[in-house]
């Protein structure tokens, strides 16, 4: 029985997974993907900003991938699996909470799927700004490197060429084996990322000897996210202000914050993305004409102040 090759692409929360996906799914390859995303939050963003609609995208929310939707990871692979010749290979977009190792163990316990998929290799992108400091207080931003078999350090236009070196010394002390790619907006030839069988499972088990046997992980608690939505129409100017003023402030605590938004007197979804303090927004794609409008904002940190945010939120309606 033929094994579809299945790539994790895993990396901490505003690294650049999702661009990397798009870029997956644009390019001129000619292969089919089925892509499954993975969020941390009661409303999904990453699935209206996957760009290329004729793909098929099965969303699974408000869980980390490797505990509590593993299930519904193993049943849709499973129900993947049944539909031979709609796809060449599948990619998982992970949670940039979630630690990878459970992620991979997925296509090694379940026999189902052990039997019809073949993880090629679990791909991590790396925010060149922001990694050292995520190493410091993130267990599973450690654990995306240690366990990746390619790694993009992404964002190397925001740093210095001091900084980058260092990022990848430290890099290399976590994970000698990989090799490293250094990209700005997630450019790179897909050779170097798709198809390379790179998974070594006799690697993994010097890193985890444990790897087959591992039912539980650790996870940072304090991380919460507060998802907001609002059925009317945003005033530019006060949005604008309002996450100015948000980040400035708060920007230390909230590690991911991205939205799309409806703006008045504007026809295209305008996609809002934030890291810390940085943040930038477009207008993209026309809103469907016969469908609603609804801002979603998503924030992703530790002691996140719910009431102060959504009031801010809410006063920057149209009116």
């Amino acid at each position: 029985m033929t094994q579809v090759p299945v790539t994790v692409l895993t990396g901490y929360l505003g690294a650049g997974k999702t661009t990397l996906l798009n870029r997956i799914l644009t390019e001129e390859h000619g292969k089919k993907y089925a892509v499954i995303v993975n969020e941390f939050g009661e409303i999904g963003i990453d699935n209206d900003l996957i760009i290329n609609a004729d793909e098929e995208v099965f969303e699974m929310n408000n869980g980390c991938i490797c505990c509590t939707v593993r299930g519904d990871l193993i049943r849709i692979l499973a129900g993947l699996m049944k539909r031979k010749g709609k796809f060449d290979a599948i990619l998982v977009e992970t949670t940039g909470l979630a630690d990878p190792a459970p992620v991979a163990q997925t296509f090694f316990v379940d026999e189902e799927v052990q039997k019809r998929a073949r993880l090629d290799s679990i791909v991590t992108v790396v925010d060149a700004k922001h990694l050292l400091l995520r190493l410091e207080d993130s267990h599973e931003a450690e654990e995306q490197v240690a366990f990746a078999d390619t790694i993009l350090l992404n964002k190397t236009d925001l740093v210095s060429p001091a900084e980058l070196e260092e990022v990848e010394r430290r890099i290399r002390q976590i994970n000698g084996f990989a090799p490293i790619h250094r990209t700005a907006r997630c450019e790179i030839d897909l050779a170097q990322v798709l198809d390379r069988g790179a998974f070594d499972l006799d690697r993994i088990l010097e890193i985890e000897p444990k790897f087959l046997e591992e039912d539980d992980h650790e996870h940072d608690d304090e991380i919460a996210s507060l998802s907001l939505s609002c059925e009317e129409p945003l005033d530019m100017t006060r949005f604008g202000m309002w996450i100015g003023m948000v980040l400035a402030e708060r920007g230390q605590d909230i590690l991911r914050s991205k939205g799309i938004l409806s703006i008045a007197g504007e026809d295209r979804q305008f996609v809002y993305q934030g890291v810390h303090m940085l943040k930038e927004g477009t207008f993209t794609r026309a809103w469907p004409a016969d469908g609603p409008r609804r801002s979603r904002l998503v924030f992703i940190g530790r002691d996140l102040d719910k009431a102060w945010l959504k009031q801010g939120f809410e006063a920057c309606r149209s009116r």
